[in-house]
Order: structure tokens, then sequence, then C-alpha cells
């Protein structure tokens, strides 16, 4: 269906970002068990029921909203998730992984970012007053994340300049 209306515009980027969202919910137990460190392990954990969550909060826009998603698949995500595969085949476990899986997953968090920032503009353009709160919370949720990575890699960057040579 070709993209002539804003409309077309907001459904074809929730159901991208739809798919980006199922996509990750597969990815990131890999990711908690890819990880040494027990905080970035429980820092993945805890994502993935937040986009359990975020999944669900899509679902209620579409209802409320009362569109259907396309059958897409997020071709951006397919491709930072394989990108978190090659690290963990590629990088021995320890603290270089841990600080791969950090900067793949602040690539993940940049994505979504971006993502919810236009679909929650789209949704302020079009009206659609009980679906905006709805994409600005888990717009909240995804800048906080990407927050909480930031200082693990700062906390594992501190470790790194104390450990004894």
């Amino acid at each position: 269906m070709p993209i002539k209306t804003l409309e077309d515009l907001f459904i074809h980027e929730l159901s991208d970002i739809y798919s980006a969202e199922k996509q990750m919910s597969k990815a990131l137990p890999r990711l908690s068990r890819a990880s040494t460190n027990p905080d970035l392990a429980a820092a993945f954990d805890t994502h993935l029921e937040e986009t359990q969550g975020q999944i669900e909060r899509i679902d209620k826009v579409v209802e409320v909203l009362g569109i259907r998603l396309k059958r897409i698949k997020c071709a951006a995500m397919e491709g930072l998730v394989e990108e978190g595969k090659e690290v963990i085949e590629s990088v021995e476990k320890g603290p270089v992984r841990d600080a791969a899986l950090i900067g793949g997953a602040q690539k993940v968090e940049h994505y979504e970012i971006a993502s919810y920032g236009t679909i929650a503009a789209l949704a302020k353009e079009l009206g659609y007053k009980d679906a905006l709160p709805l994409l600005l919370e888990t717009l909240a949720e995804e800048k906080a994340t990407d927050e909480k990575l930031t200082l693990l890699a700062k906390a594992g960057q501190k470790a790194k300049a104390v450990e004894p040579a």
C-alpha cells in the first residue's frame, strides 16, 4: 500500500516499530545471557518487561484508533539484532563484550527514540488525542533506558580504570 497521507505514514511507522519491538522481545533474553555484568543483565531483563508493555501499548493505540497494522518486518531492527548476534559470536565473554552489548543496545534505543518521536508527532498532527499519551509514555521509557545504559557504560569504564594492571 503506497503512503499518500499522514495517516498512511502513521500506520506504516507504527507497524514498523511494532515489528521492531517484537524482534527486540526475542533478542533481549539472548543479550541478558551473553552479558557478564549482572547489572547489565538485569537492565536487559527489565527492558524485556518494558518492551512487552510497549507492545501492549501499541495494541491499545490500534484499538483506540480502530486501525490495522501492516504486516512488515523492520529491516533496521533486523540489522541491529544481527549486529548483536555477531558481537556475541565474535567477542569473548567479559568486559569488552559487555561494552559492545551496551553500544549495540544504545543503537537500538536511539532508533526507537527516533521512531516514537516521529510517531508521536504524527499522532499530534492527526489529532489522535487518545493515542498520544500512550506513545509519549513509551518514548519516555526508551529515553530512560538509554540513560541507564549510559550510566552502565560509564560505571564499566570507571571499574576498568581502577582494575590492577
